[in-house]
C-alpha cells in the first residue's frame, strides 16, 4: 500500500441535516462522489482526490457515524437505507438538481446501489468496486462481523480490527497496513458495534433490474472470491453493466494500484459524458 499522498483539503458540512455530514472535495467538471466502506471515511480516498481531481470534481464524504463524528456505541441510525438517504441529500446539495456519478467500495457499493435504486434522479452512473453485501440465499456470511464487535466490547480493539480487516481483505492484511490507514480504522472502530446490528445486510438482487444507469463493476485481481460471486450475481441482473479487473491489487484496489484504478474510472465517466454530448 502506498505512503500517504498529498494533504486533504479541510472538510465541509452539508447544511440542514441532523448530523455533521462532513465531506472534502477537489477539482472541477463532472461530479464524482466517492463512498467509502467499513471502518473507513473520506480519508480512504486520498489517491483519488489527488489523482482524479485533474479531470473531475471529486467529492468524498464520511458517512453518518464515521470520523470525524464517529459513533462509539451502537446507534440504530446506522443503516444502509439511512446512509443512502444521507448520500442523496449530499448529491442534491452539490448537484443542484442534476445527477452525479457515484463510486462505492465494499459496503459503500451497497450504499451506492440502494441510492441508485431509491433515488434514481440522483445517480447518473455507478461504479461498484468489490461490492460487499450478503447474497440473499447465504447465511452466516457476517459471523466475523459479530465476533469482531464482541471482541471490541470486551476491550480487544486490535484483535477486533485484525479479524475484520483480514477477513474482508485477505489473511495478514492488517499487519501490513501503513500507519495512516491503521489510524483511520482505529478512529472508526466503534462503528463495528452498529454495523453488527444492521437489520438488512443483503441487497435484493431482483431489484437491480430497475437500475438503468450505466454501471461499471470493478474487482481486484487478488480479491477474495466472495466479491466475484457478488459481481456475477449483479452482472446477470443489471441491464447496463460493464466489468473490469484491476491488476496487482486485492480488495483495496484504489490504494494498491491507484494509477490503473483511476484511469479506468476516468475512462468510464468520460465515455458516458461523450455519449451524452454526441450529436443526434
Amino acid at each position: 500500500m502506498p505512503k500517504q499522498p498529498s494533504v486533504l483539503q479541510p472538510h465541509q458540512f452539508v447544511p440542514g441535516l441532523d448530523f455533521p455530514f462532513a465531506y472534502t472535495q477537489a477539482g472541477q467538471g463532472e461530479i464524482l462522489v466517492l463512498v467509502h466502506g467499513s471502518l473507513c471515511d473520506y480519508r480512504y480516498w486520498r489517491p483519488q482526490l489527488s489523482g482524479l481531481s485533474t479531470r473531475l470534481h471529486v467529492v468524498a464524504p464520511s458517512l453518518r457515524g464515521y470520523w470525524p463524528g464517529a459513533f462509539t456505541q451502537e446507534d440504530r441510525r446506522f443503516t444502509i437505507a439511512q446512509h443512502a438517504h444521507d448520500l442523496s441529500m449530499l448529491i442534491k446539495h452539490l448537484g443542484k438538481g442534476r445527477p452525479v456519478h457515484v463510486l462505492g467500495h465494499s459496503r459503500g457499493a451497497h450504499v451506492a446501489l440502494v441510492t441508485a435504486l431509491n433515488y434514481p434522479h440522483c445517480v447518473q452512473s455507478l461504479i461498484l468496486a468489490d461490492p460487499g453485501f450478503q447474497l440473499e440465499h447465504e447465511s452466516h456470511t457476517y459471523d466475523y462481523l459479530e465476533r469482531a464487535a464482541l471482541e471490541l466490547q470486551q476491550g480487544d480493539r486490535e484483535g477486533a480490527l485484525q479479524r475484520f480487516i483480514d477477513t474482508v481483505n485477505g489473511e495478514a492484511t492488517w499487519s501490513k497496513m501503513v500507519s495512516w490507514f491503521k489510524e483511520m480504522v482505529r478512529d472508526n472502530a466503534g462503528t463495528l458495534l452498529s454495523q453488527a446490528q444492521e437489520p438488512a445486510k443483503a441487497f435484493p438482487l431482483d431489484a437491480a433490474a430497475n437500475i438503468t444507469c450505466p454501471v461499471l463493476l470493478l474487482g481486484g485481481r487478488n480479491s477474495p472470491a466472495r466479491y466475484g460471486k457478488i459481481m456475477d450475481a449483479l452482472q446477470s441482473r443489471l441491464p447496463c453493466a460493464k466489468r473490469d479487473t484491476i491488476a496487482l491489487a486485492a480488495h483495496g484496489m484504489n490504494l494498491a494500484n491507484p494509477r490503473a484504478f483511476n484511469a479506468r474510472v476516468v475512462q468510464f465517466i468520460e465515455g458516458i459524458t461523450a455519449q451524452s454530448y454526441s450529436p443526434v
